[in-house]
């Protein structure tokens, strides 16, 4: 069955016939993301949905959509989206963070300009045929400091674009690098001195509890009086109240504000103000921008539907259309190698540790490690996947280690998991081969080459003559069929395992049987989904 999409807000045809093309069936409701109770009845029967800012992806929302796979945001902010909710029910939550820097950039420029040269109240005040020359005194930008509060996508342009008009480019970011500063051509500052500093503030951060109300009172009394302010970036990065003070008192000169906190914002204490340039969030409002974030979302979900491919993933990792056949027998395999531990392991987990050598340490580990964890779970939390795997292995409390080693056997790469609990340490550990088939290699220490059975027991025991003959005999006595089997010792008369590969799961009453032997130290039944190999 082909993978159904609606797209809820008002988004390119040029989009809706890329879903098409790639033979997604797609509804094009455009109105029904203002329809709360609409949306709620219909979204179980989609496997995407595409939407603008209109659509509130609620947590009421994600329970309903007993389908959906992935949500596609046509812009970069989403905060209209629930993503602890999403990724708590395995929902990719994606959004086009590229589609539209250069548009939003540019506004932020703009907003620049036009506090410095006046140039909204000199044009209405030409406009109403007086001409008042004395009464605009503008300020030249060459020179002046210009703040940059995040670096990023957006950020970083503007940063360049400063630079470009001989400004003085200061920038806070906490995950901005010396290299890259160096490259971008901006001095990396603490925010207190950006504070301190600026002529210009220009705010291009996402909406966080970490940057919600990044700019209140107390940081707006660090600034130079005379400073100006832009924020073209997400509503509530600013505490507006303070704001409306400060340019009452002269603190701040003047400000550019292209989101508010809340919107549509009709009443404003800060509209009619003659040092405010106010726009109706219209930082991505170009045609090649609107253009752009619709293709790229319909692209990216199309993709990820079809393919499998992850690109500009909130919750998750990203996995290129490239890589992923490369990388999907690994995911595979890493996804089995912790649903075994997870299936032997009853006391509760404490520390996970993944290692990748060889060839597995170049791959895209993040993809890996979820899906490890995915299958570490899995035997607890049934309807777990890569997307809500960290999530819930977080809220257990679980600290997970990852480790990276150039190759060191015989084997070109190899994935191993070591898990510990109160009482004991396990590990596991396995490849693949040419014919991309997932293969236990080591298990407790003990070298061995085992395929991955559909139905399968593991058992542990002292190397000792007659443990094959013990299972077998119980098999047979119960009426059950042992296809093939694995054997692996560390030494002789040391610690022994058997891997037994069965045509059905093995019963129950038989288990106990198998437990109840001295011989055996411990028994567990495997069951692994072989057809998704």
């Amino acid at each position: 069955m082909a993978p159904r999409v609606l797209v809820s807000d008002k988004l390119s045809t040029t989009a809706v016939q890329i879903f098409k093309d790639r033979g997604i069936e797609v509804d094009y409701l455009p109105d029904l993301g203002k329809d709360k109770e609409k949306l709620l009845e219909v979204i179980d029967q989609y496997d995407g949905l595409a939407i603008r800012s209109a659509t509130k992806v609620t947590e009421k929302l994600i329970n309903a959509a007993t389908r959906l796979k992935v949500v596609g945001r046509a812009g970069i902010g989403v905060d209209n989206v629930d993503i602890p909710a999403a990724s708590r029910k395995g929902i990719i939550v994606m959004n086009t963070p590229f589609g539209n820097s250069i548009t939003t950039a540019e506004h932020a420029v703009a907003m620049i300009f036009a506090l410095a040269r006046q140039i909204p109240e000199a044009n209405a005040s030409t406009h109403a045929g007086k001409w008042e020359k004395n009464r605009f005194m503008g300020i030249e930008i060459t020179g002046k400091t210009l703040g940059v509060i995040g670096c990023g996508n957006i950020g970083s342009i503007v940063a360049t674009r400063g630079v470009g008009l001989k400004m003085h480019v200061i920038a806070f970011d906490p995950f901005l690098s010396d290299s890259r500063a160096e490259e971008l051509g901006v001095e990396k500052v603490e925010l207190d001195e950006l504070f301190a500093r600026a002529d210009f503030i220009t705010l291009h951060t996402p909406l966080t509890d970490k940057t919600r109300n990044i700019i209140d009172a107390a940081a707006i009394a660090k600034m130079k009086t005379g400073v100006r302010i832009i924020n073209c970036a997400r509503g509530g990065l600013i505490v507006e109240a303070d704001l409306v003070a400060a340019l009452k008192s002269g603190k701040v000169a003047g400000a550019g504000i292209d989101v508010f906190e809340v919107e549509p914002a009709e009443n404003h204490e800060l509209f009619g103000m003659e040092n405010v340039v106010a726009t109706p969030h219209l930082g991505a409002s170009t045609t090649e921008a609107q253009e752009n974030v619709a293709l790229h979302v319909a692209e990216q979900m199309s993709d990820y539907l079809i393919k499998g491919a992850i690109s500009n993933a909130i919750n998750m990792p990203s996995i290129t259309a490239e890589e992923a056949p490369r990388l999907k027998p690994f995911v595979k395999l890493a996804e089995v190698l912790g649903a075994f531990v997870g299936q032997v392991t009853e006391d509760p987990i404490k520390e996970v540790e993944i290692l990748f050598d060889g060839s597995t340490a170049t791959m895209n580990t993040r993809a890996l490690i979820s899906a490890t964890l995915a299958g570490l779970i899995r035997p607890q939390v049934s309807d777990v996947n890569m997307v809500s795997a960290p999530i819930m292995v977080k809220e257990r409390g679980i600290i997970v280690a990852e480790v990276k080693r150039d190759k060191s056997g015989v084997f070109d790469g190899y994935i191993k998991l070591t898990v510990k609990t109160e009482h004991m340490t396990r590990s596991i550990a396995g490849t693949c081969f040419s014919d991309g088939k997932p293969r236990f290699i080591q298990i407790k220490g003990i070298n061995l080459d085992a395929e991955v059975g559909q139905h399968m027991l593991y058992t542990t025991n002292a190397d000792a003559p007659g443990i094959i003959g013990l299972l077998g005999t119980v098999c047979g006595e119960n009426g059950v069929n042992i296809a093939n089997f694995q054997l692996g010792r560390n030494r002789p008369g040391g610690d022994a395992i058997a891997l037994l590969y069965l045509d059905a799961p093995f019963p129950e009453n038989v288990l106990e049987q198998v437990k109840a032997h001295k011989s055996i130290d411990s028994a567990k039944r495997l069951q692994f989904d072989v057809n998704a190999m």
